[in-house]
Protein backbone atom coordinates (compact mmCIF):
# COMPACT_ATOMS: atom_id res chain seq x y z
CA UNK A 1 0.00 0.00 0.00
CA UNK A 2 1.45 3.11 -0.95
CA UNK A 3 1.90 6.08 1.38
CA UNK A 4 -0.51 8.68 2.03
CA UNK A 5 1.71 11.73 0.92
CA UNK A 6 2.58 9.76 -2.33
CA UNK A 7 -1.21 9.49 -3.26
CA UNK A 8 -2.20 12.58 -2.76
CA UNK A 9 1.05 13.61 -4.86
CA UNK A 10 -0.49 11.46 -7.49
CA UNK A 11 -3.36 12.93 -7.64
CA UNK A 12 -2.55 16.18 -7.68
CA UNK A 13 -0.50 16.03 -10.25
CA UNK A 14 -2.85 14.06 -12.30
CA UNK A 15 -5.24 17.06 -11.30
CA UNK A 16 -3.19 19.70 -12.75
CA UNK A 17 -2.77 17.95 -15.89
CA UNK A 18 -6.49 17.71 -16.73
CA UNK A 19 -6.70 21.83 -15.66
CA UNK A 20 -4.03 22.32 -18.31
CA UNK A 21 -5.44 20.17 -20.67
CA UNK A 22 -9.11 21.38 -20.31
CA UNK A 23 -7.45 25.49 -20.27
CA UNK A 24 -5.84 24.83 -23.74
CA UNK A 25 -9.11 22.99 -25.36
CA UNK A 26 -10.61 26.39 -24.60
CA UNK A 27 -7.56 28.74 -26.55
CA UNK A 28 -9.03 27.95 -29.92
CA UNK A 29 -6.32 28.46 -32.30
CA UNK A 30 -5.59 31.48 -34.65
CA UNK A 31 -6.04 31.56 -37.31
CA UNK A 32 -9.33 29.06 -37.20
CA UNK A 33 -11.83 30.75 -39.62
CA UNK A 34 -12.14 33.70 -41.60
CA UNK A 35 -10.25 36.80 -40.50
CA UNK A 36 -11.78 40.35 -41.33
CA UNK A 37 -10.18 43.59 -41.75
CA UNK A 38 -12.34 46.39 -41.20
CA UNK A 39 -11.95 49.31 -42.62
CA UNK A 40 -13.64 52.17 -41.09
CA UNK A 41 -13.59 54.31 -44.64
CA UNK A 42 -14.83 53.89 -48.34
CA UNK A 43 -12.84 51.85 -50.95
CA UNK A 44 -9.80 53.34 -52.13
CA UNK A 45 -9.10 55.38 -49.14
CA UNK A 46 -5.60 54.90 -47.68
CA UNK A 47 -6.41 51.97 -44.96
CA UNK A 48 -8.71 50.34 -47.52
CA UNK A 49 -5.33 50.04 -50.07
CA UNK A 50 -3.37 48.72 -47.53
CA UNK A 51 -5.79 45.98 -46.77
CA UNK A 52 -6.16 45.25 -50.07
CA UNK A 53 -2.48 44.89 -50.79
CA UNK A 54 -2.28 42.73 -47.70
CA UNK A 55 -5.13 40.23 -47.49
CA UNK A 56 -4.29 37.81 -50.02
CA UNK A 57 -0.87 38.08 -48.57
CA UNK A 58 -2.27 37.21 -45.16
CA UNK A 59 -4.56 34.96 -46.70
CA UNK A 60 -1.46 32.45 -47.85
CA UNK A 61 0.34 32.75 -45.00
CA UNK A 62 -2.51 32.06 -42.55
CA UNK A 63 -4.07 29.15 -44.76
CA UNK A 64 -7.57 31.13 -43.99
CA UNK A 65 -9.44 33.82 -46.39
CA UNK A 66 -8.59 37.20 -45.52
CA UNK A 67 -11.38 39.93 -46.27
CA UNK A 68 -11.65 43.00 -45.89
CA UNK A 69 -15.19 44.85 -45.02
CA UNK A 70 -15.78 48.44 -45.43
CA UNK A 71 -17.41 50.41 -42.93
CA UNK A 72 -17.42 54.30 -43.37
CA UNK A 73 -19.16 56.63 -41.06
CA UNK A 74 -18.57 59.34 -38.21
CA UNK A 75 -15.01 59.40 -39.28
CA UNK A 76 -14.28 56.01 -38.94
CA UNK A 77 -15.87 55.58 -35.69
CA UNK A 78 -18.22 53.16 -36.80
CA UNK A 79 -15.97 50.57 -38.14
CA UNK A 80 -13.73 50.86 -35.14
CA UNK A 81 -17.12 50.50 -33.03
CA UNK A 82 -17.59 47.22 -34.77
CA UNK A 83 -14.43 45.84 -33.95
CA UNK A 84 -14.55 47.19 -30.15
CA UNK A 85 -17.56 44.65 -29.82
CA UNK A 86 -15.85 42.00 -31.69
CA UNK A 87 -13.89 38.90 -29.54
CA UNK A 88 -10.41 39.48 -29.09
CA UNK A 89 -9.41 36.65 -31.03
CA UNK A 90 -7.59 38.22 -33.90
CA UNK A 91 -10.24 37.53 -36.39
CA UNK A 92 -11.37 41.22 -36.34
CA UNK A 93 -9.03 43.86 -36.57
CA UNK A 94 -9.41 47.04 -37.32
CA UNK A 95 -7.17 48.89 -40.45
CA UNK A 96 -6.94 52.23 -38.36
CA UNK A 97 -5.64 55.75 -39.50
CA UNK A 98 -4.31 58.54 -37.47
CA UNK A 99 -7.66 60.09 -36.88
CA UNK A 100 -8.53 57.01 -34.33
CA UNK A 101 -6.62 59.77 -32.34
CA UNK A 102 -8.18 62.42 -33.13
CA UNK A 103 -12.13 61.52 -32.91
CA UNK A 104 -12.18 61.07 -29.40
CA UNK A 105 -11.38 64.82 -28.74
CA UNK A 106 -13.60 66.22 -31.87
CA UNK A 107 -17.05 64.48 -31.33
CA UNK A 108 -18.82 64.75 -28.03
CA UNK A 109 -20.56 61.56 -27.68
CA UNK A 110 -18.21 58.17 -28.15
CA UNK A 111 -19.87 54.35 -28.16
CA UNK A 112 -16.23 53.17 -27.81
CA UNK A 113 -13.44 53.67 -25.28
CA UNK A 114 -10.29 54.72 -27.13
CA UNK A 115 -7.79 52.95 -24.72
CA UNK A 116 -9.69 50.71 -22.69
CA UNK A 117 -11.46 48.69 -25.80
CA UNK A 118 -8.89 48.07 -27.98
CA UNK A 119 -5.59 46.59 -28.21
CA UNK A 120 -3.01 48.18 -30.40
CA UNK A 121 -0.99 45.80 -32.46
CA UNK A 122 1.36 47.25 -34.93
CA UNK A 123 1.80 50.47 -37.04
CA UNK A 124 2.00 49.36 -40.56
CA UNK A 125 3.31 52.54 -42.75
CA UNK A 126 3.24 56.24 -42.71
CA UNK A 127 2.64 59.29 -45.52
CA UNK A 128 3.84 62.30 -44.90
CA UNK A 129 2.07 65.72 -45.14
CA UNK A 130 2.86 69.08 -47.25
CA UNK A 131 2.01 72.43 -46.74
CA UNK A 132 0.49 73.48 -50.32
CA UNK A 133 -0.25 77.51 -51.17
CA UNK A 134 -2.02 78.67 -54.08
CA UNK A 135 0.40 80.03 -56.47
CA UNK A 136 -0.92 83.52 -56.18
CA UNK A 137 0.46 83.38 -52.83
CA UNK A 138 3.60 85.46 -52.51
CA UNK A 139 5.93 83.15 -50.13
CA UNK A 140 8.73 80.78 -51.11
CA UNK A 141 9.53 79.40 -47.89
CA UNK A 142 7.58 79.49 -44.45
CA UNK A 143 8.93 81.96 -43.14
CA UNK A 144 7.74 84.28 -46.07
CA UNK A 145 4.32 82.49 -45.79
CA UNK A 146 3.91 83.65 -41.79
CA UNK A 147 5.03 87.16 -42.74
CA UNK A 148 1.88 87.08 -45.38
CA UNK A 149 -0.15 85.73 -43.00
CA UNK A 150 0.54 88.01 -40.27
CA UNK A 151 0.07 91.24 -42.53
CA UNK A 152 -3.19 89.65 -44.15
CA UNK A 153 -4.93 90.69 -40.79
CA UNK A 154 -6.39 87.27 -40.61
CA UNK A 155 -8.17 87.40 -43.94
CA UNK A 156 -5.53 84.51 -44.82
CA UNK A 157 -7.31 81.29 -45.49
CA UNK A 158 -7.12 77.60 -45.67
CA UNK A 159 -9.08 74.76 -46.95
CA UNK A 160 -9.30 71.36 -45.27
CA UNK A 161 -11.45 67.84 -46.47
CA UNK A 162 -13.35 68.51 -43.42
CA UNK A 163 -13.77 69.87 -39.87
CA UNK A 164 -12.52 67.49 -37.72
CA UNK A 165 -9.73 66.12 -39.93
CA UNK A 166 -6.36 65.28 -39.95
CA UNK A 167 -5.72 68.02 -41.76
CA UNK A 168 -7.77 70.29 -40.10
CA UNK A 169 -6.04 69.13 -36.79
CA UNK A 170 -2.61 69.46 -38.73
CA UNK A 171 -3.68 73.34 -39.07
CA UNK A 172 -4.49 74.15 -35.77
CA UNK A 173 -1.57 73.16 -34.25
CA UNK A 174 0.93 75.09 -36.61
CA UNK A 175 -1.55 78.31 -36.20
CA UNK A 176 -1.23 77.91 -32.47
CA UNK A 177 2.05 77.16 -32.31
CA UNK A 178 3.19 80.12 -34.25
CA UNK A 179 0.13 82.46 -33.04
CA UNK A 180 -1.03 82.92 -36.38
CA UNK A 181 -4.95 84.12 -37.13
CA UNK A 182 -6.63 82.11 -40.34
CA UNK A 183 -9.83 81.68 -41.62
CA UNK A 184 -11.20 78.15 -41.81
CA UNK A 185 -12.72 77.05 -45.30
CA UNK A 186 -14.14 73.20 -44.65
CA UNK A 187 -15.03 71.11 -47.97
CA UNK A 188 -17.11 67.72 -48.02
CA UNK A 189 -13.91 65.89 -49.24
CA UNK A 190 -10.10 66.54 -50.37
CA UNK A 191 -10.86 67.05 -54.00
CA UNK A 192 -13.12 69.76 -54.06
CA UNK A 193 -10.51 71.60 -51.39
CA UNK A 194 -7.87 70.78 -53.92
CA UNK A 195 -9.84 72.36 -56.97
CA UNK A 196 -10.35 75.36 -54.64
CA UNK A 197 -6.65 75.78 -54.08
CA UNK A 198 -5.14 75.05 -57.71
CA UNK A 199 -8.43 77.90 -58.96
CA UNK A 200 -7.26 80.53 -56.04
CA UNK A 201 -10.39 80.21 -53.46
CA UNK A 202 -8.81 79.27 -50.86
CA UNK A 203 -5.17 80.15 -50.26
CA UNK A 204 -3.31 76.98 -48.39
CA UNK A 205 -3.80 73.52 -47.24
CA UNK A 206 -2.14 70.28 -45.79
CA UNK A 207 -2.79 67.11 -47.69
CA UNK A 208 -0.70 64.32 -48.09
CA UNK A 209 2.55 64.50 -50.01
CA UNK A 210 1.62 61.76 -52.89
CA UNK A 211 -1.65 63.85 -53.31
CA UNK A 212 -0.10 67.09 -53.90
CA UNK A 213 3.34 65.97 -56.06
CA UNK A 214 1.05 66.19 -59.31
CA UNK A 215 -0.07 69.54 -59.34
CA UNK A 216 2.88 70.82 -57.78
CA UNK A 217 4.36 69.41 -60.80
CA UNK A 218 2.42 70.65 -62.93
CA UNK A 219 3.00 74.26 -61.14
CA UNK A 220 -0.54 74.53 -60.00
CA UNK A 221 0.09 74.66 -56.06
CA UNK A 222 3.19 75.20 -54.44
CA UNK A 223 4.88 72.73 -51.77
CA UNK A 224 6.49 75.03 -48.63
CA UNK A 225 7.34 72.22 -45.97
CA UNK A 226 6.64 68.76 -45.02
CA UNK A 227 6.02 66.86 -42.26
CA UNK A 228 8.79 64.72 -40.32
CA UNK A 229 11.71 64.35 -39.25
CA UNK A 230 13.54 63.87 -42.32
CA UNK A 231 12.83 65.32 -46.08
CA UNK A 232 9.82 62.98 -47.52
CA UNK A 233 11.36 60.31 -50.29
CA UNK A 234 8.33 61.39 -52.97
CA UNK A 235 9.62 65.40 -52.52
CA UNK A 236 13.37 65.22 -51.67
CA UNK A 237 13.77 69.20 -52.69
CA UNK A 238 10.98 69.80 -50.48
CA UNK A 239 12.67 70.96 -46.45
CA UNK A 240 10.36 70.20 -43.71
CA UNK A 241 9.21 72.20 -41.00
CA UNK A 242 12.34 71.54 -38.30
CA UNK A 243 14.88 72.95 -41.29
CA UNK A 244 12.68 75.83 -41.46
CA UNK A 245 12.93 76.60 -37.59
CA UNK A 246 9.16 74.56 -36.78
CA UNK A 247 9.58 71.26 -34.81
CA UNK A 248 6.26 71.31 -33.48
CA UNK A 249 5.62 69.06 -37.04
CA UNK A 250 7.68 66.63 -37.17
CA UNK A 251 5.66 64.00 -35.95
CA UNK A 252 2.58 64.99 -37.92
CA UNK A 253 2.88 62.42 -40.66
CA UNK A 254 -0.27 60.55 -41.63
CA UNK A 255 -0.06 56.86 -39.73
CA UNK A 256 -1.55 53.54 -40.62
CA UNK A 257 -1.98 50.97 -38.20
CA UNK A 258 -3.53 47.61 -37.21
CA UNK A 259 -6.22 47.68 -34.00
CA UNK A 260 -7.31 45.18 -32.32
CA UNK A 261 -10.28 44.61 -29.36
CA UNK A 262 -9.73 45.24 -25.90
CA UNK A 263 -8.60 41.66 -24.14
CA UNK A 264 -6.64 39.93 -26.56
CA UNK A 265 -3.62 37.81 -25.41
CA UNK A 266 0.13 39.46 -25.26
CA UNK A 267 0.60 36.36 -27.47
CA UNK A 268 -1.37 36.84 -29.97
CA UNK A 269 -0.98 40.38 -30.13
CA UNK A 270 2.81 39.37 -30.33
CA UNK A 271 2.16 36.35 -33.25
CA UNK A 272 -0.09 38.79 -35.50
CA UNK A 273 2.78 41.77 -35.16
CA UNK A 274 5.03 39.59 -36.44
CA UNK A 275 3.13 38.28 -38.94
CA UNK A 276 1.90 41.68 -40.43
CA UNK A 277 5.62 42.98 -39.97
CA UNK A 278 6.88 40.05 -42.48
CA UNK A 279 4.11 40.62 -45.36
CA UNK A 280 4.93 44.36 -44.78
CA UNK A 281 8.75 43.90 -45.57
CA UNK A 282 8.07 42.38 -48.73
CA UNK A 283 9.40 43.94 -51.68
CA UNK A 284 6.34 43.92 -54.03
CA UNK A 285 4.62 44.98 -50.85
CA UNK A 286 6.91 47.75 -50.26
CA UNK A 287 7.04 48.62 -53.91
CA UNK A 288 3.33 48.98 -54.06
CA UNK A 289 2.76 51.21 -51.32
CA UNK A 290 5.88 53.10 -51.77
CA UNK A 291 3.58 53.45 -55.11
CA UNK A 292 1.48 55.63 -53.27
CA UNK A 293 3.31 57.86 -51.29
CA UNK A 294 3.43 55.43 -48.13
CA UNK A 295 6.54 54.12 -46.48
CA UNK A 296 6.33 51.36 -43.97
CA UNK A 297 7.26 51.95 -40.93
CA UNK A 298 6.29 48.92 -38.09
CA UNK A 299 6.59 48.84 -34.49
CA UNK A 300 5.78 46.65 -31.39
CA UNK A 301 2.41 46.35 -29.98
CA UNK A 302 3.69 48.04 -26.94
CA UNK A 303 5.18 51.03 -28.70
CA UNK A 304 1.90 51.20 -31.27
CA UNK A 305 0.26 51.71 -27.39
CA UNK A 306 2.13 54.40 -26.36
CA UNK A 307 1.73 56.24 -29.86
CA UNK A 308 -1.93 56.02 -29.45
CA UNK A 309 -1.33 57.93 -26.15
CA UNK A 310 0.44 60.33 -26.71
CA UNK A 311 -1.13 61.75 -30.17
CA UNK A 312 -4.82 61.21 -28.23
CA UNK A 313 -2.93 63.69 -25.59
CA UNK A 314 -1.84 65.90 -28.19
CA UNK A 315 -4.85 66.46 -30.70
CA UNK A 316 -7.13 66.67 -27.36
CA UNK A 317 -5.41 69.81 -26.44
CA UNK A 318 -5.08 71.00 -30.45
CA UNK A 319 -9.31 70.71 -30.63
CA UNK A 320 -9.95 71.73 -27.04
CA UNK A 321 -7.66 75.09 -27.67
CA UNK A 322 -8.99 75.47 -31.26
CA UNK A 323 -13.04 74.90 -30.36
CA UNK A 324 -13.17 71.78 -32.45
CA UNK A 325 -16.42 69.91 -33.07
CA UNK A 326 -17.72 67.31 -35.20
CA UNK A 327 -20.07 68.57 -38.15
Amino acid sequence: MKPIHTLLMVVGVAAAAATGLAGAQTVAPFPSKTVTLVVPFTPSSGSDTIARILAPKLSAKWGQPVIVDNKPGASGNLGARQVASAAPDGHNLLMAINSFTMTPAVYKSMQFDAINDFTPVVKLAEAGYALAVNPGVPAKDMATLIDYIKKSGGKANYATPGNGTPQHLAMELFKSNQHLELLHVPYKGIQGALTDLMGGQVQMMFATVHSLRPLAEAGKVKLLAVTGQARNPSAPTIPTFKEQGIDVMDSVDAWYAVIAPARMSPELAARINRDFIEVMNLEDVKAALGKLGMSVRTNTPQQMSALVKTDMARWAKVVKDARIEAD
